[in-house]
């Protein structure tokens, strides 16, 4: 049997290198800094390759690389790698998305202290041959309320040291369960409003999106108490600047505490020239532990990736034997594609989802279906890349149950059937069902009750209304006048003239302007636009 050949070119820790080292059947080279043209003359050879940032991961080099079954990412980002063109090659993308874990919540910890004690600023002050302790004077901790937006990895980590502090702890997540709130023994506020109102200390660990880049600008921090203190060590540009630079003039905010920054490396010279403003330079992964983890980690999911065994932090589709592929790939898209429906219409916390398959996919291995739903239910809203091996565990550390059951029984005359069932933290149930049509095509079949026959397709419109005569004339004509074409439409009901469903295949994205020109209509209750 050859050795499978691993090649690192980026610097990883020496506790990972020895670990693939270690392995017997493993031949390990370091070529650090290697330039691309040699590393294209090399990469033929190679069954897995270990990278960071610097290192691009393209067809270029894919084409070159006959052999290559794994690229491990030492760290988080994967901007480098081209993951569809890998997938489509088989190739297994890894990264250590939770190697810093600890790391960046201790450095939040550590701006809050360095804040409240003037740290750096009587640092700097001594220093310079100077001695006063009464300019400087601090506040505590104790007592104080500390606002959490984001209770994912990094937040709860964060709640639970600063419980031990005497603090009061809340947050805001509208992702996480109730559950989750409870076992890190944390206020849950409904709206981000209503944190920042009470917050005498607030710290930040959400990802970047469309949705939370400057989630706290000027009108946000109207909102705040006088002398709120303020930590970003999570991502830039969640926080603007420029509204940072304002409180502090106004004297709105007594403290800032920043490792990440709008425009790295370059940064914001007016928000330093504050002496109450704490900076770093992107260092939340920058310890001797987080590194050592991140080595540990990615030489761990080497090693599986080469050996075909489970790899859990995989950010693109598992290895999945041909013949179960062909098989069960149309039901896993139908899944997943349910699950993205879902979190468009209906985003906030979830604590159930019970899955029952019926017929011949209920006779089948549903394991990967299920996991397919779970990763289209969770992708928009999580930080990391979720994939189909470690969707469900983000689902129970968001607190979410998850239940399934196979009946080999043909329900409602279909021959195979998913019936879908989602429970909120408010107790209330959504319900949505897909089935895989003769011609091999996923259809959903009922949604929220209402029975229809439609293809989930990439651009969808979905709003309820009265069923009055006049509705679905008046949908298709206003989508028209605002250049949207209707492929498709389905309207569902339970009784005539009570409330019915359209659902709308369209040819492009509906804007949000559009959308709410539909809701004017007296007898349209709501629209919404659904990508998939």
């Amino acid at each position: 049997m050859d050795k499978a050949k691993i090649l690192i070119v980026d610097k990883i820790d020496t506790k990972g290198i020895e670990l693939l080292e270690s392995e017997p059947n493993f031949e390990v080279d370091i070529k650090m800094g290697l330039e691309r043209e040699k590393l294209l003359n090399i990469i033929e050879n190679y069954d897995g390759l270990i990278i960071r940032s610097d290192t691009n991961i393209d067809i270029e080099l894919m084409n070159m690389a006959k052999k290559l079954k794994v690229v491990g990412r030492a760290g988080n980002g994967v901007d480098n790698i081209d993951i569809p063109e890998a997938t489509k090659r088989g190739i297994i993308v890894a990264n250590t998305p939770d190697s810093n874990t600890i790391s960046a919540c201790e450095l939040t910890i550590g701006l809050l202290l360095a804040q409240s004690r003037n740290i750096a600023k009587t640092d700097r002050f001594l220093k310079e041959g100077n001695w006063d302790r009464d300019s400087f004077m601090g506040t505590e901790l104790f007592n104080k309320t500390l606002g959490i937006i984001g209770l994912g990895r990094i937040g709860s980590l964060v709640a639970t040291r600063m419980n031990a502090f005497d603090m009061k702890v809340i947050a805001y997540d509208p992702y996480i369960s109730d559950e989750r709130f409870k076992r890190f023994n944390v206020e849950k506020k409904d709206t981000l409003e209503d944190l920042l109102k009470e917050a005498d200390f607030i710290t930040i660990h959400t990802p970047r999106t469309e949705e939370t880049i400057n989630i706290i600008s000027e009108k946000e921090l109207e909102l705040m108490k006088d002398g709120v203190r303020i930590v970003n060590a999570a991502r830039g540009k969640l926080i603007s600047e420029k509204a940072l630079c304002k409180g502090l003039k106004k004297g709105k905010i007594a403290s800032v505490g920043i490792d990440v920054h709008e425009h790295e490396p370059r940064y914001s010279a007016d928000l330093y020239e504050y002496e109450n403003v704490v900076v770093t330079p992107h260092i939340g992964a920058t310890t001797i532990e987080a590194q050592q983890n991140v080595g540990v980690t990615i030489a761990k999911q080497v090693i599986n990736g080469i050996k075909g065994d489970i790899v859990p932090n995989a950010v693109n589709l598992p290895t999945i034997h041909r013949d179960e592929l062909k098989e069960i790939k149309p039901y896993i898209d139908l899944a997943e594609k349910l699950g993205k429906i879902y979190y468009q219409l209906n985003k906030g916390a979830i604590k159930l989802v019970d899955i029952t398959y019926w017929g011949d996919i209920g006779c089948q291995d549903t394991e990967m279906v299920t996991v397919a739903f779970i990763k289209g239910l969770l992708e928009p809203v999580m930080a990391d890349k979720i994939n189909y091996i470690n969707a469900m565990i983000k689902a129970e550390e968001g607190g979410i149950g998850v239940n399934s059951k196979k009946i080999c029984n043909h329900h409602n005359n279909y021959s195979n059937l998913i019936t879908i069932k989602i429970t909120n933290n408010t107790g209330d149930t959504f319900t949505l069902s897909g089935t895989i049509s003769n011609r091999n095509e996923g259809k959903l079949v009922e949604i929220m009750e209402y029975e229809v026959d439609i293809k989930p397709t990439e651009c969808m419109v979905f709003l309820q209304n009265y069923d009055v005569p006049g509705v679905i004339g008046h949908v298709g004509t206003f989508l028209g006048t605002n250049g949207v074409n209707v492929a498709t439409m389905q309207v569902g009901r339970k009784l005539k003239g009570d409330k019915a469903l359209m659902l709308l295949n369209v040819d492009d994205k509906v804007t949000q302007d559009t959308l709410l020109g539909l809701q004017k209509h007296d007898d349209i209750l709501w629209a919404k636009f659904v990508q998939l």
